[in-house]
């Protein structure tokens, strides 16, 4: 079925936005304008133009007379990145201790539940699923555009990685233990310790994304 828009490119850069984050777009792997065009039904001036936009958002990367390539989180990126993203997620955090209501909290409750028996379960895809969901509540919680707009940009480039670093032994046992922890402090209201849990959460993400990189590369040398 042929995509029908006003802006034709920026749901073509949603579509392929999607496929990046849900893994069918690997990072690494080259976009192949002929095939995506032919695969979506457009013509390849609107692809070109979404590539650009996802280019400037930091998924993709074009080389001259390659082409573009969906792009990699290197590890300097993320040493960059997160200790920035634990703190705006962690100011979200302690706004929203200060901003939920009984009703926020009730959903956040429910939201919790489900994270709980994705872990149980090692559903790890819905598991993340979950967990996007709560930092999401948390950070329409806190009710600042402007940390939500930079904590976006910021999360693009992240969940390029994010996802595996639940594979890390352990971590998802430790992330579950994490999520509970800061919403323990929301319930309690307690701005400053939901704050602090949320850039602990951060920072042992980071953590478990190192130590995968470390596994693979001893696995890799000889």
């Amino acid at each position: 079925m042929r995509l029908v828009h006003n802006s034709l490119h920026d749901e073509v850069a949603a579509q392929l936005r999607d496929r990046i984050f849900d893994g069918e777009l690997m990072p690494g792997s080259f976009l192949d304008e002929a095939s995506l065009a032919a695969q979506m039904r457009i013509s390849r001036t609107p692809l070109r133009e979404a590539l650009k936009v996802l280019t400037a958002e930091g998924l993709v990367r074009h080389e001259p007379r390659r082409g573009s390539f969906v792009n990699q989180a290197t590890e300097q990126d993320l040493d960059e990145i997160f200790p920035v993203i634990a703190l705006l997620e962690g100011r979200c955090a302690y706004e929203a201790a200060r901003n939920a209501t009984d009703a926020d909290l009730q959903a956040l409750e429910t939201m919790h539940d489900k994270l709980n028996r994705h872990a149980r379960a090692r559903r790890i895809n819905d598991y993340y699923a979950a967990n996007f969901a709560i930092h999401e509540a948390i950070i329409a919680l806190a009710n600042n555009r402007w940390l939500a707009q930079v904590i976006g940009d910021l999360r693009k480039i992240v969940k390029l990685a994010r996802l595996q670093q639940l594979h890390a032994p352990g971590r998802l046992e430790q992330s579950l233990t994490e999520h509970m922890a800061v919403f323990a402090a929301l319930k309690a209201r307690d701005a400053e310790g939901a704050e602090a849990a949320m850039r602990t959460h951060l920072t042992r993400q980071r953590e478990a994304l190192r130590e995968l990189a470390r596994a693979r590369r001893s696995r890799i040398a000889p």
